[in-house]
């Protein structure tokens, strides 16, 4: 196992490399382009060469790339262009709002996925089945804008029950993120059900479940100690991916309702065409997508002993 965890660790770590590089080359290839988004288009060639001079924009190119990528190893990202600040100021607070918005869907998500997705599959073909499985096809084919829309005026305007925004002005208010979270466990929690209904129903059929059933043992013990455990490889796989998307897929959810979190700030930074910011979030995505697929693989011999990984 420890080889394989630092197997897994060493391809994350090339992972980020090469994603680096690739962004580098994107964005910071071009001197010239850097010092105008920074400076603006009205700078003068005197302001931008004295910029990218002070900068060392004007060192060899793996030079550069060596600084710019061991500033951010040290959590230096530069200067954000929209906000004044240094980018990690910036970052650090909107990255910490957003796995607070995601952490309370990923678990309502998961809880409501996998219960209705384990009765659903245990009793395939059934009116319980049926229902679960048009209620998860329906939620999921709303997207989130027009559920948000649905909601707000329902909650907001109709009942008035809800605020209509989620900026927290006032400081953390758990009363602010039930719209926001609302939206997102409609939308995503039928990944889940259909994942596990599917993985739970193919599971229900195979031999070893029917022997064990024919032998006499209790029906709930069949469920919770064999079957249960290995239906859930395949949703694990889709939760783990949900963390991706709980972080800068949800840009249109937290800029509906003005959340300050992690996917609004990458839709700043791309208006306003700030590329430090715009790297540093880049970077920080991809960090959490290798790192939550890591945690996957590790996961699947956990769930089944039987997998091993060479």
């Amino acid at each position: 196992m420890l080889i394989f965890i630092l197997r897994r660790a060493g391809t994350m770590i090339l992972t980020m490399v090469v994603v680096s590089i690739l962004l580098f080359l994107l964005l910071e290839f071009n001197s010239e382009a850097v010092a105008i988004k920074v400076l603006g288009p009205y700078s003068s060639d005197e302001q931008r060469n004295i910029w990218l001079e002070n900068n060392g924009y004007f060192d060899p190119i793996i030079v550069r790339y060596v600084r710019w990528l061991g500033n951010f190893v040290v959590g230096d990202f530069g200067e954000s262009i929209r906000f004044k600040v240094p980018v990690s100021e910036v970052l650090w607070p909107r990255l910490g709002n957003t796995a607070i918005l995601g952490a309370v869907t990923l678990g309502i998500v998961t809880v409501l996925g996998l219960v209705l997705g384990v009765l659903a599959g245990m009793r395939e073909g059934s009116k319980l089945d049926r229902t679960i499985s048009v209620t998860s096809v329906v939620t999921t084919s709303v997207p989130e804008f027009a559920s948000a829309v649905l909601l707000s005026a329902v909650f907001v305007f109709y009942l008035d029950l809800l605020p209509g925004t989620s900026g927290m002005s006032s400081g953390f208010d758990p009363v602010q993120l039930v719209l926001p979270v609302l939206v997102l466990v409609l939308y995503d929690f039928g990944y889940v059900t259909r994942m596990t209904r599917a993985s739970m129903a193919e599971v229900m059929m195979t031999h070893y479940i029917r022997t064990a059933v024919l032998k006499g043992l209790p029906y709930k013990t069949v469920i919770m100690k064999h079957a249960l455990r290995n239906a859930l490889i395949a949703p694990f796989t889709i939760i783990m991916l949900q963390i991706n998307w709980l972080l800068s897929g949800v840009i249109v959810v937290e800029f509906f309702y003005a959340y300050k979190g992690f996917g609004a700030l990458l839709l700043e930074a791309s208006l306003n065409q700030d590329i430090y910011l715009i790297e540093a979030c880049a970077m920080v995505a991809v960090f959490v997508a290798v790192g939550t697929q890591a945690l996957a693989d590790i996961g699947y011999t956990y769930l089944n002993p039987r997998i091993r990984f060479s």
